[in-house]
């Protein structure tokens, strides 16, 4: 066994092989960017070592410079973790000729494996059903629409070297299929230095469901059941589920059978995903080969009790498996939630800062243990205070759950989330909440197109549909009340100018649009501090809470039922304001007395100024291309600027027909929220 590993990665992945390499008594070597000299994996590795400045292709898509380092501290093996160079079989290669063990498969079954026109071929040689399409590297986006025509719309063009939704458009015309082409060349081109494309039959109404694989250097091949990874949006997996609650026995053996003929076929060794476009027949194509260790790999290894990592160093080590497929257990259910750094009340923008407050939920389950299972579990690569730079991707942490059946992993699932504050920058966990609750998602009735179909015009508090608005005012004139039964009980108060309690309030829950709900609410208490019964709308909510006022995360319960919400003080434009979240539910309330609603009633609203006649940034990122120029006329719907933002391109298109009066801001400028970078006349 190894005495020390380096990790050619960083973030939540780092962190996530860290834990098991401290159990297993192996020492750790952290490697950083520049913009992660502080970062959390830096501080949990027992040695770390800086290659190079904060983008990706001048540090850890470094690979000599890793190598260079492991070898200076003496490590002696090299996991990659997943992306930047764990797919690379070029790294892979060079750690071989240098001595280093590549805690991953041999690069040969990398380069047969990763790319996906060569693992299609291979694919159908060994009998694995595969999809209809052009397999060779298309050069032109002439050739890619005339290949697009010939297979028939949709189709989806993919990079060859992709993966994680990068490189990756679904085009349903001869424009789209152009476009489609230029963009994932592009993209591959950055992140992966390889911008060959090809194209394939898109297979609509698709489950996209995995198994998972353990192989080693015997000859011995294992598959850990499958994942469920139908919950994407814009081809990134937002919710991921094991098993899934589609595929029968027979259809999960089959697919099995198959992942292990494919992985025999290149001698397969560590732990890899193979990935499968299932139909609502249950009939399911090869889509893909992941030689590594993938991001959702908690769910696996919540229901079989296997640490992943810990078998990807053993088998990297020389060992065998000791467990036959007979003895892979399917314990449970589990289900994990991307918590990312994106607004889902702008189009789910990229959101960069500092993490202001960073509180996870109750965690009962952790990594590199798969002893105490059945609770939540928090991976993240992040901590209280830390930066969320615009270099890398958008993942905070990896929020998981497992459960005795479904049911109950969603209900812990949502639980957990309604728990998680994070404030600083802004996350997706509303939006999580959401499809949570949605009725087609607890039915298990979903494939990849269920958050187009459900959520295609972006993402609205209010398409919560598991929310108790009502609760939500109750919710806040009870912590309003307390707040006051607080301040009532200081001494030394003025005669005459004491805190009156009160017991009816009205709720002005807050519109951006001036439209304010006004609900009168009654306050009868019915115990101690922290009891009370509220009714709103003839309803009666009897809420019990005991955390403290300062608290975010406020958990109690509510006519005997428990809950966990979210409450905040105070908010930019108002510091009289509740924020409250639930479900992905959220109101911004005022908590006044009647009297004061009156007055309140008869401000007047004022809306937010016209700037229809300027193209703003979004989201913070890196300008690399302004397509217009001083006194042109552009058309709605016209390509205006593009702006990369971890690791993604994001292009801006015009609003409305116009004439350019200006440009605001230059290619390679960094960019603020809402800074200005195309004015018109």
């Amino acid at each position: 066994m190894f005495t020390k590993i380096l990790i050619a990665n960083r973030g939540e992945i780092a962190c996530r092989v860290i834990a098991t390499a401290k159990r297993m008594g192996i020492s750790t070597v952290a490697v950083y960017s520049e913009a992660d000299k502080n970062a959390r994996h830096v501080a949990l590795a027992d040695e770390s070592i800086c290659i190079g400045p904060a983008a990706s292709r001048d540090s850890y898509l470094k690979g000599q410079v890793i190598i260079d380092a492991a070898k200076q501290l003496g490590a002696q093996a090299i996991h990659p973790g997943y992306g930047f160079l764990s797919e690379n079989e070029e790294f892979a290669k060079a750690c071989e000729k240098s001595s280093i063990v590549f805690i991953g498969p041999k690069y040969e079954a990398i380069a047969a494996m990763g790319d996906k026109i060569a693992s299609k071929k291979l694919a159908a040689i060994a009998n694995v059903n595969t999809i209809p399409g052009v397999n060779e590297a298309i050069a032109t986006p002439e050739k890619a629409v005339e290949i697009a025509k010939n297979i028939g719309y949709p189709v989806m063009i993919k990079a060859s070297a992709g993966g994680g939704g990068k490189g990756l458009r679904v085009a349903y015309t001869d424009k789209e299929a152009q476009e489609g082409f230029t963009s994932c060349r592009n993209e591959a081109r950055n992140s992966f230095g390889d911008d060959r494309v090809f194209i394939e039959k898109f297979v609509e109404e698709p489950r996209h469901i995995e198994i998972q694989l353990l192989g080693d250097a015997y000859g011995n091949i294992l598959f850990l059941n499958e994942r469920e990874c139908s919950i994407q949006r814009r081809h990134q997996k937002v919710i991921e589920e094991a098993p899934s609650p589609f595929i029968s026995d027979e259809t999960r053996q089959a697919m099995g059978e198959q992942a292990v003929a494919l992985a025999k076929a290149v001698k397969y060794q560590s732990a890899g995903t193979v990935e499968f476009v299932v139909g609502k027949d249950q009939s399911f194509y090869f889509l893909e080969m992941n030689t590594r260790l993938q991001v959702e790999h908690p769910v696996t290894e919540c229901i079989t009790g296997l640490d992943l990592v810990e078998w990807m160093i053993r088998i990297a080590a020389g060992e065998k498996l000791p467990f036959k497929q007979s003895e892979i257990q399917r314990n449970g259910w589990a289900i994990e939630c991307r918590i990312n750094a994106e607004d889902p009340y702008r189009n789910f923008l990229p959101s960069t800062g500092r993490l202001i407050r960073f509180q996870p939920p109750h965690t009962t389950m952790f990594q590199a243990d798969t002893q105490n299972l059945l609770g939540v579990r928090v991976d993240t690569g992040v901590q209280e205070g830390g930066e969320i730079p615009i270099h890398y991707d958008s993942m905070i942490a990896k929020l998981i759950v497992h459960g005795r059946d479904r049911g109950d992993a969603i209900a812990k699932m949502r639980d957990a989330l309604n728990g998680f504050v994070i404030r600083g920058i802004n996350s997706n966990i509303p939006f999580q909440s959401a499809l949570l609750s949605h009725p087609d998602f607890v039915a298990g009735q979903f494939n990849t197109g269920f958050i187009a179909e459900h959520f295609g015009k972006g993402f609205v508090s209010d398409d919560a549909p598991d929310t108790d608005n009502d609760f939500l005012i109750a919710l806040a004139a009870f912590v309003r009340r307390k707040s006051r039964e607080r301040a009532a009980s200081l001494s030394g108060q003025l005669p005459g100018y004491d805190v009156k309690v009160g017991q009816t309030y009205t709720v002005i829950t807050l519109n951006s649009h001036g439209n304010h709900g006004y609900t009168l609410v009654e306050v009868d208490d019915v115990g101690g501090r922290g009891t009370a019964v509220i009714k709103v709308n003839d309803k009666n909510y009897a809420i019990e809470s005991h955390s403290r006022l300062n608290d975010i995360a406020i958990e109690g319960a509510v006519n005997g039922q428990p809950f966990v919400a979210q409450v905040e003080r105070g908010s930019a434009k108002n510091p009289l304001v509740l924020q409250i979240q639930h479900h992905g539910k959220r109101i911004e309330a005022l908590v006044i007395s009647p009297r004061m609603a009156d007055l309140y009633r008869l401000m007047p609203f004022k809306p937010p100024a016209d700037m229809s006649r300027f193209v703003l940034s979004p989201m913070p990122g890196l300008l690399v291309e302004v397509a217009v120029s001083p006194g042109q006329s552009v058309q709605a719907g016209e390509r205006v600027a593009v702006i990369e933002a971890m690791k993604m391109e994001n292009v801006l298109f015009a609003s409305q027909d116009g004439v350019v009066k200006s440009i605001e801001a230059a290619k390679g400028d960094s960019l603020v929220v809402d800074q200005v970078i195309v004015e018109f006349v």
